[in-house]
């Protein structure tokens, strides 16, 4: 049972840690090369996909995306969409892809002149699941080196922490104040109940065994 219970707490922290992993903000230093829309049909990986834009038919398997080509400071390349997230899942309120499209193919650069610029993302880059990370910002790095301190990331698991603890604590106190009490209610009424029966077999056996 031990190894039963730490599996189960091991395989829900894992999933809470996946969850807030794809949902919040990451920040990326990349150099941009190219802006792209490309037709895409979806599939088992819909679910990877923002919701269609307002306006877009009913049962429409495909829509175009816009992405946006870059490489990283190693020289490993990456790919983002960029996709509109309205009032869907994650809560970015992005509404402004076209926008930000004009922005990343502004800062395209060479690799002979580079121009180093921030793409902060949510979401995973997987090439067999074909999923990209969705781009919501874009802005010019300072260089490639540039350090970058999530502060909204901080202050909100900082936050959900504390709810997290004030919640274990009520329920605590809760346990020790309302339900170890009826647990030794009921545990001293079994023993009364066991004292009650074990005097009515003395009375009625106890003397006939003498």
């Amino acid at each position: 049972m031990v190894y039963v219970k730490w599996t189960f707490l091991a395989v829900i922290a894992a999933l809470v840690f996946s969850f807030f992993h794809y949902t919040l903000p990451q920040h990326d230093i990349v150099r941009i090369t190219n802006t792209d829309i490309r037709r895409i049909d979806f599939g088992d990986n819909s679910i990877f996909w923002a919701n269609p834009a307002p306006g877009t038919a009913e049962g429409t398997v495909g829509r175009d995306v816009h992405f946006i080509e870059a490489f990283r400071p190693n020289g490993k390349p990456i790919v983002y969409r960029n996709e509109d997230t309205g009032w869907g899942w994650p809560p970015y309120f992005k509404v402004d892809t076209s926008n930000l499209q004009a922005e990343a193919r502004d800062l395209v650069s060479t690799k002979d002149a580079p121009q180093w610029v921030v793409v902060t993302h949510y979401g995973w880059r997987n090439e067999y699941l074909s999923i990209y990370p969705n781009a919501v910002g874009v802005r010019p790095a300072e260089g490639p080196d540039e350090r970058i301190i999530p502060w909204f990331n901080i202050v909100l698991l900082s936050i959900l922490g504390l709810v997290v603890l004030w919640i274990w604590r009520v329920l605590a106190r809760f346990k020790e104040d309302r339900i170890e009490p009826l647990i030794d209610d009921a545990g001293e009424f079994i023993e009364s109940v066991d004292d009650r029966a074990e005097s009515v077999w003395r009375r009625l056996f106890g003397r006939g065994g003498h």
